[in-house]
């Protein structure tokens, strides 16, 4: 991972955890203490949709293993995914943890597939963040950002979603329906064209109109993609906007920008499954995600921690993050409103925009 030298120093266990170790003599009744040494006899964790490069989950899983000696892999997937990869295994589960969007941590406590779990900073995170029995608590947020690659623009950059539906510009959105960032493309486009989460219908018409042009992409935007330059804009969260143009072989190519009439702030959360077959370590995952060392490690990957206002950021990592300024025109996700009309989303999209694909 990427400045390996301050790695060790922000990675060190934080609070109860720090204290025992600092002492040599962690306390046997200490329930974090006890959960440390379950876990490490599990010496396993096997996620779902929490890859080393989304949000810098790699940073994590590597202070894991060398704080706790616990072993990880990862099946890439997006958020419907995992929610029915855990529901159809059930109690044969493979997966420990999985990291879904917002609006996806209630449909999973509904479906009965998650378990709760309260990190030690529950305090501390925001309550519209948070289900109050701990389900699920947002890690990190993210909010729709463009990325746009000014070689193929000619130097033009659509700062708003007008100037993006009105230009010639080929854009890229992504699996809308099953994954949380395309469908919140959606949203946030609804928004600055005067929709909400209910009247979807601004956007629906905007982009069925790029789909007759042929000028809509509907693969999720990898960095591949970026580089190979597959589109001229790219809808992604801000975090992977950044993290994206940071890999690219030019990423002076890219300029990452929030459109300037709107966008939605939304969010990760992980969801511990119900059957996990390596609970502990689960658990302890999620403990060290919402740890200021852990939330630091997700600010390197160019997401914004929940933790933030109790954080304080290194200097590095505060310039690779885009103006706060430009966060002003976003509007934060109505998670349960969104969550019932993504039931809907799927069919609504096929119907209304993969429908008007030119022949």
């Amino acid at each position: 991972m990427k400045r390996r030298l301050l790695l060790s120093a922000l990675s060190l266990p934080t609070g109860q955890v720090a204290a025992q170790l600092a002492s040599g003599n962690p306390a046997a009744s200490s329930p974090l203490a006890s959960l440390e040494a379950a876990a490490r006899a599990e010496g396993r964790l096997h996620t779902l949709g929490m890859p080393d490069h989304w949000a810098n989950w790699g940073g994590i899983w590597a202070d894991l293993k060398r704080l706790y000696g616990i072993a990880h892999s990862d099946e890439n997937m997006n958020s419907a995914d995992e929610i029915e990869r855990m529901a159809s295994e059930g109690q044969r589960a493979t997966a420990d943890l999985g990291d879904v969007g917002f609006e996806y941590g209630a449909v999973a406590r509904g479906r009965g597939i998650s378990r709760p779990h309260k990190p030690q900073v529950w305090s501390q995170l925001p309550a519209w963040a948070r289900d109050e029995d701990g389900y699920w608590a947002l890690a990190y947020t993210g909010t729709i950002a463009f990325a746009v690659n000014t070689r193929r623009t000619g130097g033009r950059v659509p700062g708003s979603w007008r100037a993006l539906f009105e230009g010639p510009y080929t854009v890229q959105v992504g699996e809308v329906g099953s994954s949380a960032q395309a469908s919140a493309n959606v949203l946030a486009a609804a928004i600055a064209l005067g929709g909400d989460e209910t009247r979807l219908q601004p956007a629906l018409e905007a982009f069925a109109k790029l789909e007759r042009q042929g000028r809509l992409v509907h693969s999720n935007a990898m960095v591949a993609d970026l580089q190979r330059g597959s589109a001229d804009v790219y809808l992604l969260w801000d975090f992977v906007a950044l993290g994206h143009r940071s890999r690219v072989r030019r990423p002076s190519e890219y300029e990452v920008l929030i459109p300037s009439d709107g966008s939605v702030t939304s969010g990760y959360t992980t969801i511990i499954n119900r059957y996990a077959p390596h609970p502990n370590a689960a658990q302890l995952a999620r403990e060290y995600i919402f740890s200021d060392a852990g939330q630091l490690q997700l600010a390197r990957g160019y997401a914004r921690p929940i933790r933030l206002e109790h954080l304080e950021l290194p200097a590095d990592v505060r310039q690779r993050l885009l103006d706060p300024a430009q966060y002003r025109p976003a509007r934060a996700l109505r998670p349960f409103v969104w969550a019932w009309e993504l039931k809907k989303l799927r069919q609504t999209w096929q119907d209304e925009v993969l429908k008007k694909r030119s022949r």
